[in-house]
């Protein structure tokens, strides 16, 4: 089977992953109580909501720039942040896309060698999205074991609802990580094919160490708590939202925005085009499972907080790409 039809089978099966979570979600919604409990929300506290999602975004930008100035000092703070929207932009349409494209955008950027060579090559590039995604997990996982003391029951509850075992899950990938570069060291001299992927795991290798050479540690970190912190204020503004309007929520609080915030992030291991799909049925699942909120209702609440992030990313990925074309004509 040919790279093209590959790609093409893997897409097919993204969109059509989405689509069967999209239904399952919303296959029992009343659309008069949906579109009225929509229009009645505070929608003062949605846009509060999506302001926070840019400000993430370039605190995104920020943190990933530490990474990428060992690399190339010339890359810019707006450079930064139009590739990680681009990225978010292209997420929306395939999955996984976005991650290639910020750093393709990155490298089509960087200052030129001597030599004419771009300083930032595409495989050092990869590994600092890699080290930044990696950096995400753990401070996800941070968030849940200082969070196990307020919300240790939702979560195990949840788990034990949609059967998941996640030591094993973990595990499981973390051995095939092993053995994919185990195979790649013992072979690089004997397959071209194994040559090649040990030659990105090198650059991946060289890109990860820039995460370990920034100047700035507290400013890294500072960047990583604010992201955190911010994403539970999100979820909380869209609580508020609901507040008085949609029955279940009007007893949450900052604890209750943290245990959905971890759901929706946990949602993104799915791969489906922009999270459609399975943020909306992994929300309602836990809406229903923990607080007894019907999925008619929940998924009010997953349309409002999904739908408007999604917003965000569309408008921020589009201005930067409008911007990036009108740079590339002058």
């Amino acid at each position: 089977m040919g790279k093209k039809v590959k790609d093409i089978t893997w897409y097919a099966l993204s969109f059509a992953m989405a689509a069967a979570l999209l239904y399952y979600s919303f296959r029992n919604v009343d659309w008069h109580d949906f579109i009225s409990a929509v229009a009645s929300c505070r929608w003062g506290y949605v846009a509060v909501s999506m302001v926070l999602g840019i400000v993430v975004f370039y605190l995104r930008a920020l943190r990933w720039r530490g990474y990428l100035l060992p690399i190339d000092p010339t890359t810019s703070r707006l450079t930064c942040f139009n590739a990680v929207n681009i990225g978010y932009l292209a997420n929306i349409v395939f999955s996984r896309v976005g991650e290639l494209v910020r750093c393709g955008y990155i490298v089509s950027n960087s200052a030129r060698e001597p030599d004419g060579t771009r300083k930032a090559s595409f495989d050092k590039v990869a590994g600092t999205v890699l080290g930044d995604r990696i950096w995400d997990m753990l401070s996800m996982g941070a968030v849940i074991l200082l969070s196990l003391p307020l919300m240790g029951d939702r979560l195990s509850e949840l788990f034990e609802k949609v059967n998941i075992n996640m030591p094993w899950l973990i595990a499981g990938l973390a051995g095939l990580v092993a053995i994919v570069v185990l195979a790649a060291w013992l072979l690089k001299d004997k397959s071209s094919a194994a040559g090649k992927v040990w030659g990105f795991l090198r650059g991946i290798g060289d890109g990860l160490k820039s995460s370990v050479m920034m100047d700035s540690w507290w400013r890294f970190v500072v960047y990583t708590v604010l992201i955190q912190v911010l994403y539970v204020l999100t979820s909380a503004c869209i609580i508020e939202a609901v507040d008085g309007i949609l029955p279940g929520f009007e007893t949450m609080g900052l604890t209750d925005a943290l245990f959905l915030m971890v759901v929706g992030s946990l949602s993104t291991l799915i791969p489906v085009p922009g999270g459609l799909g399975a943020y909306h049925s992994a929300i309602t699942l836990a809406l229903s499972a923990i607080y007894g909120i019907p999925v008619e209702t929940g998924i009010v609440w997953a349309t409002l907080s999904h739908e408007s992030q999604l917003l965000v990313q569309i408008l921020c990925g589009g201005i930067s790409f409008i911007h990036e074309s009108v740079r590339e004509k002058e």
